[in-house]
């Protein structure tokens, strides 16, 4: 279960282009070991909303709270620091086509510690193991993975700093129903071995159901119900209802 501690909290967050605003005063927090999602209609500000929070855009107002420090009042070297305590798994894995697998989970540990090369590949492997790949997958290169591999790979790789904090970009995009669910299981056991928090932006109906704590619906410039599945899916507001109680989500909340 989530503790009380706040992992991350966002407090009266505007994103504003040119005269275009997608979002207008929004508040929420993330407590440590929760599973949280954002979902919400086309043009809502999910991604966008996830690259503040990852620290790849600025907001035009508010501030963002990360372990308790304003990202936004920090400096190079801490920021630096600060993107240590945190992994991210983008939609499409995002890895390296010239670089093996084991090379892609190397980058972050060349990149921000002293280990030797031995003991970086020995840490990739363990990475591997893991998110349940076999060592020899190491050698291969993305372009020789199933959809499904990718992921992993792409999540080993996120993981390889050891966050405490994992950001993922639709997960289940993709892929077939059985790697969705083996990798929602996934996410689930390394939430629950490691004491991670998650913020996941997802479509993945069944995903919202089976790993989220609560879930945040965005729409209308803002946060319109942040709760968990079975009470959201019980808000009247038009935009809510439409996104899950149509055949799609009513299929995916009698499986619950």
């Amino acid at each position: 279960m989530p503790s009380q501690e706040i992992i991350i909290d966002v407090k009266n967050l505007s994103t504003c282009f040119d005269e275009f605003c997608v979002h207008e005063n929004i508040s929420f927090n993330v407590r440590k070991e929760e599973i949280i999602a954002i979902v919400g209609g086309s043009g809502t500000g999910k991604t966008t909303l996830l690259h503040e929070l990852i620290m790849l855009r600025e907001p035009t107002a508010g501030s963002i709270y990360l372990f308790a420090k304003n990202i936004h009042q920090l400096s190079y070297e801490e920021s630096n620091s600060l993107k240590r305590h945190f992994g991210v798994l983008f939609q499409n894995g995002a890895l390296f086509s010239s670089l093996t697998v084991a090379e892609n989970i190397a980058v972050p540990l060349k990149e921000h510690t002293s280990l030797d090369d031995d003991l970086i590949m020995e840490v990739c492997h363990l990475k591997l193991a893991l998110v349940g790949l076999e060592p020899e997958v190491g050698h291969r290169f993305p372009a020789q993975l199933s959809g499904g591999m990718i992921k992993r790979a792409a999540l080993a790789r996120a993981l390889a700093l050891d966050p405490a904090l994992l950001f993922l970009d639709e997960p289940s995009a993709g892929l077939d129903p059985i790697s969705a669910n083996a990798f929602d299981e996934l996410i689930l056991q390394l939430r629950d071995s490691l004491g991670l928090s998650v913020v996941m932006v997802t479509h993945d109906l069944d995903t919202l159901w089976r790993v989220t704590d609560r879930v945040a619906f965005l729409g209308e410039k803002r946060i319109l119900s942040y709760a968990p599945m079975n009470e959201i899916v019980k808000n009247p507001h038009p935009l809510i209802s439409r996104f899950f109680q149509g055949v799609r989500g009513h299929a995916a909340g009698t499986k619950k």
